[in-house]
Protein backbone atom coordinates (compact mmCIF):
# COMPACT_ATOMS: atom_id res chain seq x y z
CA UNK A 1 0.00 0.00 0.00
CA UNK A 2 1.25 3.73 -0.90
CA UNK A 3 2.64 5.57 1.78
CA UNK A 4 2.06 9.13 1.54
CA UNK A 5 4.36 9.58 4.67
CA UNK A 6 7.39 7.85 3.51
CA UNK A 7 7.68 10.00 0.04
CA UNK A 8 7.09 13.32 1.98
CA UNK A 9 9.73 12.19 4.71
CA UNK A 10 12.33 11.12 1.98
CA UNK A 11 11.53 14.33 -0.26
CA UNK A 12 12.21 16.65 2.90
CA UNK A 13 15.68 14.29 3.84
CA UNK A 14 17.04 15.29 0.50
CA UNK A 15 15.70 19.04 0.66
CA UNK A 16 13.55 18.66 -2.24
CA UNK A 17 10.63 21.60 -2.78
CA UNK A 18 7.22 20.07 -3.94
CA UNK A 19 7.63 22.40 -7.01
CA UNK A 20 10.74 21.09 -7.79
CA UNK A 21 9.60 16.98 -7.17
CA UNK A 22 6.61 17.99 -10.01
CA UNK A 23 8.94 19.68 -12.09
CA UNK A 24 11.78 16.18 -12.54
CA UNK A 25 7.71 14.03 -12.88
CA UNK A 26 6.74 16.86 -15.51
CA UNK A 27 3.43 17.08 -13.86
CA UNK A 28 1.44 19.84 -11.47
CA UNK A 29 2.53 21.01 -8.24
CA UNK A 30 -1.66 20.29 -7.34
CA UNK A 31 -1.47 16.88 -8.44
CA UNK A 32 2.00 16.12 -6.68
CA UNK A 33 0.29 17.31 -3.42
CA UNK A 34 -2.17 15.03 -3.78
CA UNK A 35 0.06 12.33 -3.29
CA UNK A 36 1.82 13.60 -0.37
CA UNK A 37 -1.55 14.87 1.25
CA UNK A 38 -3.45 11.09 0.46
CA UNK A 39 -5.34 12.14 -1.74
CA UNK A 40 -4.24 10.05 -4.72
CA UNK A 41 -1.71 7.59 -5.50
CA UNK A 42 0.91 7.63 -8.25
CA UNK A 43 0.71 4.49 -10.73
CA UNK A 44 3.53 2.36 -10.99
CA UNK A 45 5.58 4.61 -13.89
CA UNK A 46 5.68 7.71 -11.41
CA UNK A 47 6.17 5.40 -8.94
CA UNK A 48 9.49 4.55 -10.72
CA UNK A 49 10.27 7.94 -11.18
CA UNK A 50 10.45 9.17 -8.23
CA UNK A 51 12.21 6.30 -6.67
CA UNK A 52 14.94 7.28 -9.06
CA UNK A 53 14.58 10.88 -7.99
CA UNK A 54 14.60 10.33 -4.51
CA UNK A 55 17.15 7.50 -4.87
CA UNK A 56 15.20 4.70 -3.05
CA UNK A 57 13.96 1.12 -4.27
CA UNK A 58 10.73 1.21 -6.24
CA UNK A 59 8.98 -0.83 -2.96
CA UNK A 60 10.24 2.39 -0.34
CA UNK A 61 7.05 4.25 -0.91
CA UNK A 62 5.09 0.77 0.40
CA UNK A 63 4.01 1.12 3.64
CA UNK A 64 5.05 -2.18 4.79
CA UNK A 65 8.63 -1.73 3.85
CA UNK A 66 9.47 0.23 6.79
CA UNK A 67 8.39 -2.85 8.73
CA UNK A 68 10.33 -5.51 6.63
CA UNK A 69 13.47 -3.05 6.79
CA UNK A 70 13.37 -2.71 10.23
CA UNK A 71 12.92 -6.73 11.11
CA UNK A 72 16.01 -7.50 8.73
CA UNK A 73 17.90 -5.26 10.81
CA UNK A 74 16.94 -7.41 14.31
CA UNK A 75 19.38 -9.59 15.41
CA UNK A 76 18.50 -13.24 15.56
CA UNK A 77 17.29 -13.21 18.32
CA UNK A 78 15.00 -10.04 18.07
CA UNK A 79 13.99 -11.32 14.62
CA UNK A 80 12.14 -14.81 16.85
CA UNK A 81 10.51 -12.63 19.31
CA UNK A 82 9.44 -10.57 15.97
CA UNK A 83 7.94 -13.72 14.32
CA UNK A 84 6.19 -15.14 17.49
CA UNK A 85 4.73 -11.74 18.62
CA UNK A 86 3.18 -11.41 15.00
CA UNK A 87 2.08 -14.96 15.06
CA UNK A 88 0.32 -13.88 18.39
CA UNK A 89 -1.43 -11.14 16.78
CA UNK A 90 -2.88 -12.95 13.68
CA UNK A 91 -3.99 -15.83 15.98
CA UNK A 92 -6.26 -13.70 17.88
CA UNK A 93 -7.18 -11.32 14.90
CA UNK A 94 -8.19 -14.55 13.42
CA UNK A 95 -10.35 -15.90 16.43
CA UNK A 96 -12.11 -13.31 16.82
CA UNK A 97 -12.89 -12.63 13.38
CA UNK A 98 -14.54 -16.04 13.55
CA UNK A 99 -16.24 -15.09 16.64
CA UNK A 100 -18.00 -11.93 14.38
CA UNK A 101 -21.06 -13.23 14.53
CA UNK A 102 -23.64 -12.00 10.83
CA UNK A 103 -26.72 -10.21 11.71
CA UNK A 104 -29.74 -10.00 9.34
CA UNK A 105 -32.01 -7.06 9.61
CA UNK A 106 -35.66 -7.76 9.53
CA UNK A 107 -38.56 -5.38 8.90
CA UNK A 108 -41.39 -6.09 12.00
CA UNK A 109 -45.01 -4.44 11.77
CA UNK A 110 -44.96 -2.31 14.54
CA UNK A 111 -48.07 -2.36 16.94
CA UNK A 112 -50.08 -4.19 14.11
CA UNK A 113 -52.17 -5.77 16.54
CA UNK A 114 -53.97 -2.54 17.06
CA UNK A 115 -54.40 -1.61 13.48
CA UNK A 116 -55.82 -4.79 11.52
CA UNK A 117 -59.03 -5.78 11.05
CA UNK A 118 -60.70 -8.54 8.91
CA UNK A 119 -60.70 -6.22 5.47
CA UNK A 120 -57.16 -4.95 6.11
CA UNK A 121 -53.67 -7.03 4.76
CA UNK A 122 -51.01 -6.95 6.59
CA UNK A 123 -49.45 -5.16 3.17
CA UNK A 124 -51.35 -2.36 3.76
CA UNK A 125 -49.22 0.94 5.34
CA UNK A 126 -48.15 0.08 9.03
CA UNK A 127 -45.31 1.45 10.68
CA UNK A 128 -42.44 -0.85 10.93
CA UNK A 129 -39.09 -1.62 13.15
CA UNK A 130 -36.29 -3.13 12.24
CA UNK A 131 -34.70 -5.54 14.31
CA UNK A 132 -31.53 -8.36 13.36
CA UNK A 133 -31.57 -11.75 13.82
CA UNK A 134 -28.30 -13.98 13.90
CA UNK A 135 -30.36 -16.36 11.09
CA UNK A 136 -30.88 -15.30 7.40
CA UNK A 137 -34.62 -15.95 6.74
CA UNK A 138 -36.40 -16.31 3.47
CA UNK A 139 -39.98 -17.35 2.19
CA UNK A 140 -41.47 -15.34 4.38
CA UNK A 141 -43.88 -11.86 3.80
CA UNK A 142 -44.61 -10.43 6.95
CA UNK A 143 -42.76 -10.51 10.30
CA UNK A 144 -44.91 -9.28 13.48
CA UNK A 145 -44.33 -9.54 17.26
CA UNK A 146 -45.77 -12.62 19.59
CA UNK A 147 -47.08 -11.14 22.77
CA UNK A 148 -48.32 -13.04 25.84
CA UNK A 149 -47.69 -16.57 26.63
CA UNK A 150 -50.27 -18.49 25.30
CA UNK A 151 -48.24 -20.09 22.80
CA UNK A 152 -45.30 -21.31 25.15
CA UNK A 153 -42.95 -22.55 25.52
CA UNK A 154 -42.64 -22.97 21.45
CA UNK A 155 -43.62 -19.26 20.84
CA UNK A 156 -42.55 -16.85 23.77
CA UNK A 157 -43.33 -13.30 23.95
CA UNK A 158 -40.97 -10.54 22.54
CA UNK A 159 -40.40 -13.02 19.62
CA UNK A 160 -41.02 -12.19 15.96
CA UNK A 161 -43.24 -14.42 13.73
CA UNK A 162 -42.72 -14.97 10.49
CA UNK A 163 -45.79 -15.25 7.95
CA UNK A 164 -46.16 -16.44 4.58
CA UNK A 165 -49.54 -15.31 3.71
CA UNK A 166 -51.84 -17.24 2.29
CA UNK A 167 -55.38 -19.02 3.26
CA UNK A 168 -56.44 -22.08 5.44
CA UNK A 169 -54.74 -25.15 4.09
CA UNK A 170 -54.85 -27.68 7.22
CA UNK A 171 -56.13 -28.30 10.81
CA UNK A 172 -53.27 -28.15 13.31
CA UNK A 173 -50.99 -25.72 11.77
CA UNK A 174 -49.83 -22.64 13.17
CA UNK A 175 -51.50 -19.36 11.82
CA UNK A 176 -52.05 -15.67 12.31
CA UNK A 177 -55.27 -15.13 11.99
CA UNK A 178 -57.42 -11.82 12.76
CA UNK A 179 -60.30 -12.12 14.88
CA UNK A 180 -62.73 -8.77 16.15
CA UNK A 181 -59.55 -6.74 15.24
CA UNK A 182 -56.90 -8.69 16.60
CA UNK A 183 -54.11 -10.74 15.89
CA UNK A 184 -53.87 -13.93 17.09
CA UNK A 185 -51.13 -16.76 16.27
CA UNK A 186 -52.50 -20.08 17.07
CA UNK A 187 -52.86 -23.66 16.02
CA UNK A 188 -56.21 -23.66 14.11
CA UNK A 189 -58.51 -26.29 13.13
CA UNK A 190 -61.77 -26.14 10.62
CA UNK A 191 -65.08 -26.18 12.46
CA UNK A 192 -68.57 -26.04 10.89
CA UNK A 193 -69.55 -22.92 12.55
CA UNK A 194 -65.93 -21.30 12.76
CA UNK A 195 -62.51 -21.62 13.12
CA UNK A 196 -61.20 -23.32 16.75
CA UNK A 197 -58.34 -21.66 17.97
CA UNK A 198 -55.81 -24.01 20.21
CA UNK A 199 -53.03 -22.53 22.50
CA UNK A 200 -49.86 -24.62 23.10
CA UNK A 201 -49.77 -23.31 26.88
CA UNK A 202 -52.64 -25.31 28.55
CA UNK A 203 -53.48 -22.95 31.24
CA UNK A 204 -55.45 -21.16 28.23
CA UNK A 205 -58.81 -22.83 26.68
CA UNK A 206 -59.75 -23.08 23.01
CA UNK A 207 -61.68 -20.38 21.73
CA UNK A 208 -63.70 -20.60 18.51
CA UNK A 209 -63.96 -17.50 16.13
CA UNK A 210 -67.15 -17.95 14.31
CA UNK A 211 -67.75 -17.65 10.84
CA UNK A 212 -70.23 -14.74 11.59
CA UNK A 213 -67.40 -12.47 12.63
CA UNK A 214 -65.56 -12.81 9.65
CA UNK A 215 -62.41 -14.03 10.87
CA UNK A 216 -59.72 -13.99 8.39
CA UNK A 217 -56.58 -16.49 8.25
CA UNK A 218 -53.42 -14.26 7.32
CA UNK A 219 -51.34 -17.10 6.66
CA UNK A 220 -49.25 -19.54 8.30
CA UNK A 221 -45.97 -19.06 10.73
CA UNK A 222 -42.80 -20.42 8.66
CA UNK A 223 -40.55 -19.32 11.57
CA UNK A 224 -39.87 -17.70 14.92
CA UNK A 225 -36.84 -15.79 16.23
CA UNK A 226 -35.96 -14.10 19.54
CA UNK A 227 -34.23 -10.38 17.97
CA UNK A 228 -30.20 -10.20 18.99
CA UNK A 229 -31.07 -6.18 18.64
CA UNK A 230 -34.27 -4.74 18.95
CA UNK A 231 -37.16 -4.88 21.20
Amino acid sequence: MFSENRLKEKRLQKGYSQAQMAKWMGISRTAYHHWESGKTKPNQANLLLLSQILSVPKTYFESEHSIVSNFLQLNTSNKLLAEEYVEDLLLGQQRLEENVLSLFPIQVKADIALSAGPGNSFFDEFETETVYSDQDWDGFDVATWIKGDSMEPTYQSGQVALIRESGFDYDGAVYAIVWNEEVFIKKVYLEEDGFRLVSLNKDYQDRLAPFEDQPKIVGKIIGHFMPVIGN
